[in-house]
């Protein structure tokens, strides 16, 4: 980016904002409402606008005028891998997109989706979309590391909410809504030491996962917090549960295993209750687990498994409240919102369930 906050290639409502010292919105404000500002900010504005030559998008302008009461979103799988939003959780998902659905219903709007292979292929529906004046505005899932997908929808002033934090930026330049997983791996260790745990294990994710990393900072920061030991009790590895079952056995056959687990997702605590099953343990009486997500096998498998559920449904009617601000002017247009999980206990940590 220049001195005068111009990026490379040609202005955007973004360098515009930056230049003027204002938000986006008020720059698509100037535009398109501009009664809607003083008229110092207005001429201020316009000013930065022909001083950088910037030309709004005509294609995301009409998504602004011509609304069509439809928002866009991609279908992702219901197993993703264990660097995105879902964490590679069954259901997760799913649950998501149906409230979503609910959630715009409710305020007589629908949802349109769509397949992608990958993040290139959602970015040119993204554009066609746009072109053809079919949605007013998107909801992406499962934000990863140096996403493509919101700078585009930024650069062609697109609206749209993300479910996921922008991982990696320290300074988001959209709106987006998450569940907070430190504070629900957090809860499963006050959790386990209440239950008289004090050498608790952790099983997840390679270090990279911004959503993995997230639910180990919450396991750590309340073991630290608490004077617990963080070392020796941890095992990562891929998504899977042949992997939990590995780990789990590993971190047993140490000199102090450990006496409780928590695990970044059901997946993986699944394995660790294979494990205890092969050594002739039970889970919740000899050895306590704690999953994440709360998916459906949960609550079927025996003993019953503990697990942190997300609160999907509220995640959905936020990203929906939060668009439909955008899409009335309403903005703020970086809102973030991160909503605590709540944990669900069952057998597995505590046998007297």
């Amino acid at each position: 980016m220049d001195p005068v906050g111009r990026q490379s290639g040609r202005a955007t409502i973004e360098s515009v904002a930056v230049r003027a010292q204002v938000s986006r919105q008020t720059v698509s404000n100037a535009l398109n409402s501009p009664g809607r500002l003083r008229p110092e900010t207005l001429e201020r504005v316009l000013g930065v606008v022909a001083e950088l030559g910037y030309r709004p998008n005509q294609a995301a302008r009409a998504l602004r005028t011509q609304a069509t009461r439809v928002i866009g979103c991609r279908l992702l799988p219901s197993t993703m891998p264990a660097t995105t939003t879902s964490g590679g959780t069954g259901g997760v998902l799913d649950r998501f997109l149906h409230s979503l659905c609910d959630a715009a219903r409710e305020r007589r709007h629908d949802v349109l989706t769509f397949a992608a292979h990958n993040d290139d292929d959602e970015i040119a529906i993204y554009d066609d979309l746009i072109r053809r004046t079919v949605v007013d505005g998107f909801v992406i899932a499962g934000t990863h590391f140096i996403d493509p997908r919101t700078d585009w929808l930024l650069d062609h002033s697109a609206p749209f909410v993300a479910f996921g934090r922008p991982w990696g930026q320290q300074h988001s330049r959209h709106s987006w809504v998450d569940v907070d997983g430190a504070a629900g791996s957090a809860e499963a260790v006050g959790h386990l030491v209440e239950q008289g745990h004090r050498r608790i294990g952790y099983l997840g994710w390679p270090e990279g996962s911004g959503v993995g990393d997230d639910r180990r900072r919450g396991w750590f920061e309340a073991l630290e917090a608490r004077g617990l030991p963080a070392h020796d009790v941890e095992g990562r590895g891929d998504d899977g549960i042949d992997v939990g079952a590995a780990l789990a056995a590993q971190l047993l056959e140490s000199a102090q295993p450990p006496t409780a687990f928590v695990c970044v997702s059901d997946t993986m605590a699944l394995g660790a209750l294979r494990t205890l099953e092969d050594r002739g343990l039970v889970a919740g009486t000899d050895i306590a687990i704690v999953g994440f997500d709360d998916s459906p096998v949960a609550g079927l498998v025996r003993p019953g498994l503990s697990s942190i559920r997300q609160p999907i449904e509220a995640v959905a009617e936020k990203v929906i409240e939060i668009l439909l601000d955008h899409l009335a002017g309403r903005p703020d247009e970086s809102a973030q919102e991160l909503i605590p999980p709540a944990l669900v206990v069952r057998a597995s940590s505590d046998p007297h369930r």
